[in-house]
């Protein structure tokens, strides 16, 4: 079976096709993208036909920041399957990686788990909610699918367009949550301080990604910083993407602000279910007077992969690795699109790059340039996340193909015909209801 017609199939059993959105096969090569997998393992993914492709794109979406199947960290947690996975009593390696949290970021002394990113996103507002006593909550960013961020969504304005990800629709957010989440845009010190402005006394949290697709205006985030502390507000960051891909630990170890709470997942357990919340002892004893537990964030096996995999993430300095092959990556991209006059810029962190077309109508060309390099045994999109399975030589190997397909994206623009070379539809990015 190919993984189209398994996607096809899953379209019937599960609404949107898949668990999470940023894996729709619609967004990359609608009807061609090979869908679903049957092995992972370093950067190579064989399909469900025996296809075997190169993974050269969002590794995971981001999760696998040692490569897939990493052995160490496998056998860590085949080592946990084995001594039990749940159990009536606590599994200890929840204290022992409660400390190497803390050890990587000082300034922290308290942690809550749970397993995924939206969720730990949830818990850290709800315990900054705890703390002050206070209902509204400023960020900037994408933050996730649950109700405390999409009710930004519920006033007129789709507020949350200018936040990463457009057209998120809030069906299902009770209405009488609209005006507790309130957007703020990156390096925009005016638009927060407006906020805290005229929400005096009202702001439970700021939250927001200290950096992402750009770096922070001198000075910014440290008026961030100074902002929540004069207003009471729990100034939470998000380093679920960027958390463990620029350092050991969150990005803003780099920038030099300290928040008062950080929320770290992906990364962390290289792909396996595991997510925290890091904090100052003060904010975080607020967690005891609200109602935050759940079963299975005391499994074993999450745990067990985050030890594992930090570990080794310090061991074998993982950080230099990929920050060197994301920046050999920017440059093939402006090296090869200059050499056959694609029109084409790069940005981002080195560890989560992408480029962008410099043409009016870039997504049929975005679809072409995947198509091609599916046709070349690569996974390719306009996005890269490196990863330590990364070498290299295969970077090497990837631009030969990337610079073809440049080529021929220059002469379709060029023709006019980028669309009629296409063999399915446009990809299509963002939120929509699937047919």
């Amino acid at each position: 079976m190919k993984g189209q017609d398994l996607y096809r199939r899953a379209k019937t059993l599960i609404p949107g096709g898949t668990q999470l959105l940023s894996k729709r096969p619609e967004q990359f090569l609608p009807d061609n993208w090979p869908a679903h997998y049957a092995k992972a393992s370093g950067i190579e993914v064989t399909g469900l036909d025996g296809t075997v492709y190169t993974d050269m794109s969002i590794m995971g979406v981001g999760a696998c920041v040692l490569g897939y199947a990493d052995p160490d960290v496998d056998a860590a947690v085949k080592a946990a399957i084995d001594a039990g996975v749940q159990c009536t009593l606590n599994a200890p390696e929840e204290v022992a990686l409660a400390e190497l949290l803390c050890e990587l970021h000082p300034w922290a002394s308290m942690v809550r788990y749970a397993r995924g990113g939206g969720e730990a996103m949830s818990v850290a507002v709800r315990i900054a909610r705890a703390h002050t006593g206070r209902d509204k909550v400023a960020f900037c960013g994408y933050h996730g699918w649950c109700d405390w961020y999409l009710a930004a969504n519920l006033g007129p304005d789709d507020a949350l367009d200018g936040q990463l990800m457009p057209g998120l629709e809030p069906s299902g957010v009770p209405r009488g949550l609209a005006g507790t989440a309130i957007p703020f845009h990156y390096n925009r010190i005016d638009e927060l301080k407006a906020i805290v402005n005229a929400e005096r006394g009202e702001l439970a949290a700021i939250v927001m990604e200290p950096q992402r697709g750009q770096e922070p205006a001198v000075g910014f985030l440290e008026e961030v910083r100074e902002l929540a502390s004069a207003s009471g507000a729990v100034l939470v960051f998000d380093e679920i993407t960027t958390g463990f891909r620029m350092t050991a630990g969150g990005i803003h170890l780099l920038l030099g602000v300290e928040p008062d709470l950080a929320v770290f997942a992906k990364a962390m357990a290289n792909g396996y279910a595991m997510a925290a919340v890091i904090g100052h002892e003060g904010v975080m004893q607020a967690a005891q007077s609200t109602f935050i537990s759940s079963t299975n964030w005391t499994e074993r096996i999450g745990p067990a992969a985050a030890l594992a995999t930090i570990e080794k993430f310090r061991r074998c300095d993982v950080a230099e690795h990929i920050k060197r092959i994301g920046a050999m990556t920017m440059a093939g991209w402006e090296r090869v699109a200059a050499e056959v006059g694609l029109e084409l810029s790069v940005s981002g962190l080195p560890s989560l790059c992408h480029f962008e077309l410099g043409y009016e109508d870039a997504l049929p060309l975005n679809t072409l340039f995947t198509q091609r390099m599916i046709s070349e045994g690569y996974l390719a999109w306009h996005q890269f996340k490196p990863s330590y399975a990364h070498s290299a030589e295969d970077v090497e190997a990837y631009l030969v193909k990337t610079k073809a397909a440049f080529a021929v994206m220059k002469e379709a623009v060029a023709k006019g015909d980028v669309r009629e070379r296409l063999v399915g539809p446009v990809s299509r990015p963002g939120f929509y209801r699937l047919a």
